[in-house]
């Protein structure tokens, strides 16, 4: 072989391995806004990766996810969607009403597929619900079951006649205001009185407590809401320092100790965006995804935090109840 030709030969050998991946398409990347911090969302976040390998996105591998997250702190989220922003992403994903209308108000030029509390249309993220526009996700239309929460709790504990409300008012005053109302028409149905406070702060959950137990309150309602899941283990340990049977949104509470929980599977909930968000990145427009609502409701039990209370469960809660927690 002459020396132009083993040269030229050598050449070829080189380039034609970068120029194979040049042509290699590039991994699409997912950015996901969250309220709510990474050790607190951990098994949900799971979930949503679980969606995503079931339409065949493997993060790391063939897709890859920025994730932001707000620790609970609402004020942050417009700082980490720009910063969100600042990537060539194909999509966003928001956990969390204000994570979903930061993400709108930063101005998005790609889908956005959301998990959110509130009517995503009156939001403004959806023109409607099942021809939503430029983004779509799953609605939990939470204030519905602050009612049937509170059914349970008296259900479980039925000489409380004052009920404790904790609320977030930085979750959004539509957020409170639907909470309260639905919780005020509950307790009526239910002749029991309601003692809302609020808090945003680890000392003002301190703070809150305190003053419910001053008020006389015998059972306690927590607005679902991510700031509180944040600090679950401090409501727990306050709840049980004062001895007050607590219902909640999701199992995580229960099984740090919390009396007990209703609500829609976060878990389920999560994988259903990833499913969702894996749709968008194979080609279908958001328009085409009508907004879901969850059709799985879990009911979770503290049976030993029950006995630590004096209570008993009931024959039909648990006949009712998903999982028991011993």
């Amino acid at each position: 072989m002459r020396r132009r030709e083993f040269i030229a030969a050598v050449a070829a050998t080189t380039v034609a391995p970068l120029a194979a991946r040049a042509q290699q398409p590039a991994v699409p990347v997912v950015g996901f806004l969250s309220t709510r911090s990474p050790e607190d969302a951990a098994v949900h976040t799971n979930a949503f990766r679980r969606g995503l390998e079931e339409m065949g996105f493997v993060e790391g591998r063939s897709v890859a996810v920025e994730y932001r997250w707000a620790r609970g702190d609402y004020g942050t989220l417009p700082g980490l969607a720009a910063d969100l922003l600042g990537h060539p992403l194909s999509l966003i994903v928001s956990a969390g009403d204000p994570a979903a209308q930061a993400a709108k108000a930063a101005g998005l030029t790609m889908p956005l597929v959301f998990i959110v509390g509130l009517d995503p249309v009156q939001l403004g993220l959806v023109e409607s619900m099942n021809r939503p526009g430029k983004a779509t996700g799953v609605n939990f239309f939470t204030g519905d079951l602050v009612g049937k929460r509170l059914e349970l709790l008296c259900a479980m504990a039925p000489s409380v006649q004052r009920v404790g409300l904790l609320l977030n008012p930085r979750f959004g005053a539509e957020a409170t205001d639907q909470v309260q109302h639905a919780m005020a028409a509950a307790a009526r149905s239910l002749g029991r009185e309601v003692v809302a406070q609020t808090a945003t702060t680890d000392a003002e959950i301190e703070a809150a407590f305190a003053a419910l137990i001053k008020a006389g309150v015998g059972g306690l309602v927590v607005q679902n809401d991510p700031f509180f899941d944040t600090r679950r283990r401090q409501i727990v340990a306050l709840s049980s320092r004062h001895r007050l049977p607590g219902i909640f949104h999701i199992r995580e509470f229960p099984a740090d100790g919390g009396l007990m929980s209703y609500g829609a599977s976060l878990s389920d909930t999560y994988r259903q965006v990833g499913v969702y968000a894996g749709k968008i990145l194979r080609g279908a427009k958001p328009d085409d995804l009508p907004v879901l609502r969850p059709t799985r409701f879990e009911l979770v039990i503290n049976v030993q935090t029950a006995k630590s209370l004096g209570l008993s469960v009931p024959q039909n809660i648990l006949i009712a109840a998903d999982e028991l927690i011993e």
